[in-house]
């Protein structure tokens, strides 16, 4: 092979626009140039658009039908603002729209998550490669990025480009370091949507699911669904809260309320000869009640008339603000991450570098992220097809 130095005109290979990451975002943005008459070449080191198949727990859940672009860019903790006028320009909307011209048929479940009909990750996967199957794929991997006067330089582990317009969609859990020759100004990522490990040892009500628990963290309040697990605790509510403390210092404490507005004196009164932990087991699942009496060191066969004032109290103190300390998380299935690209760099109208004319990013690479439900996937249809416009109309 001939010097690098040298640069000579048979050691690039000459290519008009490159697509760095075969993911979610960069397909989605190979179809959408495609649609334009423009070609792209994609590189991806590993299997093409393989990410995509655990979201959804292997349904693949495609969006979030909430057509307020407002409503819709407040479910993303880092990026709300900067996605106001990619949203005006591709939301829920156009993304099921978007799949149903490759044949993918969706529907929407009760809570407005959007799937395809046939519940499947693959069949999505399946039809999008499909869908741009005219690209020309480069199964190698990138080691640097480099901007020189006329061109982007692509070294891989194989050999080196160059092309007029690079595309960077390399995802969350990018290697940040192949942009390091552009200096651009990176978040550094932490994970997000995780279980959080806990102080207290919930062994004993491991699997224990509740619904319509409300968390409060300072002045957070979140309500939804949560379950203990051998180290801590997880469910959608607790991956919201993990998303929004992404960044938090750890350690720090949460309080769960599992019930609201109940009398506990009148429900002792009218139960005097019942056990506590009968009473209590008519509230919460039984394993809960059991729980909560051996963290108050109180005999589960108690009778109510005998609950003075201060266990009551007590009991009540657990039911209503139940004190968890966060220690770490816990990566349980699919992980999204919050960082990336510091999004001063970026142009929201055309995802193209603020210094580097002809650099565009779309997906997981840009600092934002979203909660469960469809929003990390919607990131990544949206800012792919804002970046495949500003490309057609150079």
């Amino acid at each position: 092979m001939e010097q690098e130095s040298t640069f000579s005109e048979n050691y690039f290979i000459k290519k008009s626009l490159a697509i760095i990451g075969a993911g979610p975002a960069g397909c989605a943005c190979a179809k959408f140039l495609l649609n334009s008459g423009i070609r792209p070449t994609i590189f991806d080191k590993d299997r093409y658009l393989r990410t995509i198949l655990p979201t959804g727990g292997g349904r693949c859940n495609l969006a979030y039908a909430e057509y307020d672009f407002k409503q819709l860019a407040k479910n993303y903790p880092r990026g709300e603002k900067f996605l106001y006028s990619v949203f005006t320009r591709f939301g829920a909307k156009d993304s099921t729209d978007f799949f149903n011209s490759i044949g993918i048929k969706t529907y929407i479940q009760k809570d407005n998550r959007i799937f395809p009909a046939s519940n499947s990750s693959k069949e999505v996967r399946e039809k999008l490669l499909k869908a741009i199957s005219q690209c020309n794929f480069i199964k190698e991997e990138i080691k640097s990025i480099e901007k020189l006067d006329n061109c982007y330089k692509i070294k891989t582990n194989k050999s080196t480009y160059a092309f007029d317009i690079v595309i960077i969609a390399t995802g969350g859990h990018s290697d940040y370091e192949i942009l390091n020759k552009l200096d651009l100004t990176i978040e550094p990522p932490v994970q997000s949507l995780v279980g959080l490990i806990t102080k207290e040892d919930f062994s004993k009500i491991s699997g224990v699911s509740l619904k319509d628990i409300h968390i409060k963290y300072k002045k957070i309040n979140i309500c939804g669904d949560i379950i203990f697990t051998h180290k801590g605790i997880s469910g959608p509510a607790i991956y919201k809260l993990s998303s929004i403390n992404a960044k938090k210092e750890l350690p720090y404490k949460i309080y769960l309320q599992f019930i609201e507005n109940i009398n506990l004196q009148e429900l002792l009164d009218k139960n005097p000869h019942k056990e506590i932990k009968n009473l209590l087991g008519q509230i919460v699942p039984k394993s809960l009640a059991a729980f909560i009496l051996d963290e108050l060191k109180t005999p589960k066969e108690l009778l109510c008339h005998k609950v003075n004032r201060i266990l009551r109290e007590s009991i009540l103190e657990k039911l209503t603000n139940f004190e968890v300390t966060i220690t770490g998380k816990n990566p349980d299935g699919e992980v999204v991450t919050c960082g990336g690209v510091n999004l001063n760099e970026i142009n929201p109208k055309s995802m193209e570098s603020k210094r580097y004319q002809g650099l565009y990013f779309c997906g997981e690479i840009l600092d934002i992220d979203g909660f469960c439900g469809g929003f990390n996937l919607q990131n990544c249809w949206s800012t792919a097809y804002i970046v495949a416009e500003s490309i057609k109309n150079l």
